[in-house]
């Protein structure tokens, strides 16, 4: 018996030994086999760094290079990392040419299926909502975090319009982003890298009918998921009022839409923010059978600029649906108390010395008159006597002139008989 068992443990060690034998041969000339079931594959082929990407050869001896392949082949690159998809791979022995790294070999993910989150159906502007979408391998999630960190997933939200495609692409509705997918365990996700990717999705957009698509296209993976959506107007309004005295409180109402949210399912929690980057919780709610949550904010007087933002939950009412508003970051001022007395004798003091300058001014400008009444008159007293000196010589040279002209007629004048 003893020896019958020790024969069995030598045969399953023998064929261990021989399995990873041949494992390791496999790996040493980068070769792996294509089901022929499999119409989808994704290749992940760890390379040494700053190396060449890949050739991959098909079966049948076709090369394919990250710079020149078909259609149904998507190629990304790194520098140490080749991720190739390729649509209905050809069955058989399949090889990669290159400096693939012998501890990380490569990896086959066939058949990768990418399942989203059915949207409500209504959805509110202002609402928050967490979406998620999951990467399946053979009906199990994925988990390989390589791949995964290079799956780009988007939501974009595009206004719809009938017969779309056969529209020019100028006069095709321009897509929206409105958020990203993560896989990361940070926000909303849970856990990182367990192939659940989840967003927070803000509807920041006008109300109406939209087409909502998920899609994913950095090379890696390429899905492209659609549903069509409507948005109605945001059913929770939010209304601040400012304390105007310095013992007096802060008020916020937060009011929804009658019909609408569920009575007694409002709860808000506002952040405020002080001058100084004090923050302060405040958080209230509605009555049971309320649907207006109306409570009081802290007043800290604080000259200078205020800012509150906050998040509201509330239940729908026709589907129980639980929703989340934020509200974005608004701002209000505080202005420092004005002295009456004090800003009274400032403004005396400012009218006199304002009347001060006048006076001195005016009479600088009475001074600069005189100065210039002064100048003209010496101008034109000089002027004058020109004038008449100009005119006095001029008549004494006349008179010489007539008095020497005299004795010449006379001499000239013949002897009386």
């Amino acid at each position: 018996m003893w020896r019958i068992l020790l024969c069995l443990c030598f045969v399953l060690l023998s064929s261990v030994s021989r399995a990873e034998t041949e494992s390791s041969q496999y790996l040493l000339d980068n070769r792996f086999r294509v089901d022929p079931t499999i119409s989808q594959a994704s290749f992940v082929i760890y390379r040494k760094q700053r190396s060449q990407s890949v050739i991959l050869v098909r079966p049948d001896g076709t090369k394919y290079y990250a710079w020149n392949h078909p259609q149904n082949v998507r190629w990304y690159e790194e520098p140490g990392m080749d991720i190739i998809s390729i649509n209905n791979p050809m069955p058989g022995p399949w090889q990669a040419i290159g400096k693939v790294h012998p501890k990380n070999n490569i990896k086959i993910l066939s058949n990768l299926v990418l399942k989203v989150d059915a949207f409500p159906q209504r959805l509110y502007v202002a609402e928050s909502l967490k979406f998620t979408a999951r990467l399946e391998q053979n009906r199990k999630p994925l988990n390989l975090r390589d791949f995964l960190d290079r799956v780009n997933l988007n939501v974009t939200f595009t206004k719809y319009i009938e017969n779309e495609a056969s529209l020019s692409a100028e006069a095709r509705p321009i897509p929206k982003i409105l958020g990203t997918f993560e896989d990361d365990g940070r926000g909303l996700d849970e856990v990182a890298g367990d192939g659940v990717f989840t967003v927070e999705l803000p509807i920041d957009i006008e109300p109406g009918k939209y087409r909502a698509r998920i899609t994913s296209g950095n090379g890696v993976f390429l899905r492209s998921i659609e549903q069509t959506v409507l948005v109605y107007p945001t059913p929770l309004i939010a209304a601040f009022t400012q304390a105007r005295k310095e013992d007096a409180q802060h008020n916020i109402t937060v009011t929804g839409e009658e019909g609408v949210i569920a009575p007694g399912s409002i709860a808000v929690s506002i952040e405020q923010t002080s001058p100084d980057g004090l923050d302060m919780i405040t958080q209230g709610q509605a009555e049971q059978e309320g649907i207006k949550a109306y409570f009081t904010l802290p007043n800290r007087n604080m000259p200078g600029k205020h800012t509150w933002s906050g998040v509201a939950f509330a239940t729908e009412s026709a589907t129980k649906r639980e929703l989340v508003f934020r509200f974005h970051e608004q701002s209000f001022s505080v202005v420092e108390k004005v002295d009456v007395e004090k800003s009274l004798e400032s403004y005396k003091k400012a009218q006199e010395e304002k009347r001060r300058l006048e006076e001195k001014i005016q009479q600088e400008i009475e001074r600069e008159e005189e100065r210039f009444k002064g100048m003209m008159i010496i101008v034109i007293g000089n002027f004058v006597v020109l004038i008449l000196g100009l005119i006095i010589w001029f008549v004494v040279r006349k008179i010489r002139m007539r008095r020497a002209q005299i004795p010449e007629m006379q001499l000239s004048m013949p002897p009386k008989n």
